[in-house]
């Protein structure tokens, strides 16, 4: 999953949720059940929110990959 320090995601998963001005997003990896959240522009395209949200759970999945010594487990 890991190389080179980049996570490459096979799936991710996508909700969105409008509050006024601004959208949250959740995006989760099912193969690991991992979760984060963004907020975001409502003006932006869904495309760029998704974007944005992948790169933050890529981040996070590296980032518990290094920490756990390359193992990463679910719920």
């Amino acid at each position: 999953m890991a190389e080179q320090g980049r996570v490459r995601l096979k799936q991710v998963l996508f909700e969105f949720v409008r509050v006024g001005q601004v959208v949250k997003v959740n995006a989760i990896d099912p193969e690991t059940g991992i979760e984060v959240s963004m907020v975001g522009d409502a003006k932006a395209s869904s495309d760029t929110l998704k974007r944005l949200a992948a790169r933050k759970l890529e981040y996070v999945i590296a980032k518990r990959l290094t920490q756990r010594g390359g193992k990463t487990g679910g719920c």
